[in-house]
């Protein structure tokens, strides 16, 4: 991870050896939360679940994280930051509901989205049109530093003359004047002195219904400077991390490094950090495309691309088996492919959990570099598929144990055991009491297959050979396998 200053801007490129945050132990995390204004869709997923692996990595290395994640619950446009209509206001207007109740109506589906993901709560959770005081504040220091101006009731910055001081694009690498020709002509841009320039606060028309007192009109603020307000009251004028989607870096980033500069005189952010998009045959999926399935469709299975439903542990896999700056195109195959995936990993486990020790190892090289190179590959700016990799590796070596090609001692299985509940439990954030990558309700459903399974094993002591075909025929007409183990016991899995 390179510090950036005022001419460099980077994402995270290490993070154990090379993170400096900016107060020994502690770490301020700023991420572009979602606009609530619909369903969410796995697009949505993919930054939660990208910064939620950041957060618990962090708070495992020991840092103490304020972790702020915002609402976008107004100021978001329907046309572009700066034209249209309010996304929340126009469904609250059609739908004949207050501004609030569709708020809170996607955000309470968003938690409970984020919580079967088992995405952890950030620390902080503002919302913008709780902070229309301080974004009022917040502007009038811009305007007094003569970085903005007021035109007919609203707020605009000057983009061009930032950019003349201390240089306007270095985050996006956009040309300034590339940016002023081909900007394209929005209704009411007769008020911008330049087409380039973008609101810190728009005065409202009659029919708008979310709007506020300010001393330049009756109107709401502007979406780029929400991030720049919230994120300096909760983490201070300087902070650590922002993060978000790769869609995000223009122009929304861009305008809140001028925004803060302007302010404060330096940038705000020490790290920048995006992870890039999901895709449906190489297209963004979003909703702006009509292209995008909700998660709930995922868990369902209701959607007509999705062959079945797919547990959110599954999604959750799927996600992270993709490096967080690569694109992630989606298919169905590619989602059963994750579904196996993850299966094999879980019964991995499950299958260590019930290893045996010998007196002897044939793996204690093996067992003795895995944390070291699980620790390299989350260094690795976050590099969940090696990761995911290393796990595979240690899942064929319990393999081996389990079928008496190998040996561990109890050293080993507990360090197996450890690496395991660390990595893919507490970092990876997969759940570990699931062996189908459902939910924890499973287990009463495991204990009854094994309970079925202890019966045929004592039929099978007794020689009641019809009990124990029947069990075992019975349980593969409704798609498990079982397998003998040559310690006399048994394992099973769903075909």
């Amino acid at each position: 991870m390179i510090p950036n200053n005022l001419t460099i801007y980077n994402s995270m490129s290490r993070c154990k050896e090379l993170f400096e945050p900016l107060h020994p132990g502690r770490v301020g995390m700023y991420v572009c939360g979602p606009t609530v204004y619909g369903d969410g869709h796995l697009g949505h997923a993919r930054p939660a679940i990208t910064f939620d692996i950041l957060f618990r990595y962090l708070t495992h290395l020991g840092y103490k994280v304020r972790y702020v994640r915002n609402i976008t619950d107004v100021g978001h446009l329907e046309h572009d930051a700066d034209d249209g209509e309010d996304k929340v206001a126009k469904k609250a207007r059609l739908e004949q509901l207050e501004p609030m109740e569709v708020v809170q109506f996607y955000l309470n589906r968003y938690h409970q989205a984020m919580d079967a993901l088992n995405v952890l709560p950030p620390s902080i959770e503002p919302h913008a049109s709780g902070h229309i005081i301080e974004q009022i504040e917040y502007i009038k220091t811009i305007l007094d530093a003569g970085y903005a101006y007021v035109s007919e009731g609203s707020v605009y910055f000057d983009v061009p003359k930032f950019n003349r001081d201390h240089g306007y694009g270095k985050l996006s690498g956009r040309n300034i004047d590339e940016l002023l020709a081909t900007t394209r002509e929005l209704d009411g841009q007769s008020q911008k002195r330049n087409p380039a320039d973008f609101a810190l606060w728009k005065k409202a028309a009659p029919e708008h219904i979310m709007h506020w007192p300010s001393p330049w009109s009756e109107g709401f603020p502007g979406w780029h400077l929400e991030c720049s307000t919230m994120g300096e009251k909760y983490l201070g004028a300087q902070f650590d991390i922002h993060g978000g989607g790769m869609d995000l870096k223009f122009p929304h980033h861009e305008c809140e490094i001028a925004q803060s500069v302007a302010h404060n005189g330096q940038p705000t952010v020490h790290y920048w950090m995006h992870n890039n998009m999901i895709t449906i045959n190489g297209k963004k999926m979003g909703k702006s495309l009509g292209n995008f399935i909700t998660l709930e469709e995922f868990f369902t299975g209701s959607h007509p691309l999705l062959a079945q439903p797919y547990s959110p542990m599954t999604i959750r896999f799927f996600i992270l088996q993709a490096h967080y700056r690569g694109t992630v195109d989606f298919s169905n195959d590619a989602l059963q492919g994750a579904e196996a995936a993850l299966k094999r990993m879980l019964e991995g486990w499950k299958r260590l959990r019930d290893l045996k020790p010998a007196d002897q190892s044939t793996v204690a090289e093996t067992v003795s570099t895995l944390r070291q190179r699980c620790y390299e590959a989350m260094d690795d700016d976050l590099n969940t598929p090696v990761l995911i990799a290393h796990l595979f590796d240690a899942c064929r070596v319990i393999n081996q144990i389990n079928d008496g090609n190998a040996t561990a001692t109890q050293a080993d299985l507990d360090e197996l055991r450890s690496v395991f509940s660390t990595f893919l439990g507490d970092i990876l954030g997969i759940r570990l009491d699931d062996a189908q990558g459902g939910e924890s309700s499973m287990k009463p459903y495991e204990e009854a297959v094994d309970l079925l399974l202890q019966i045929r094993k004592d039929a099978k002591a007794n020689k009641d050979w019809a009990t124990s075909d029947k069990i075992r025929d019975a349980l593969a007409a409704i798609g498990f396998s079982v397998k003998d183990t040559k310690d006399g016991g048994f394992e099973w899995s769903l075909k």
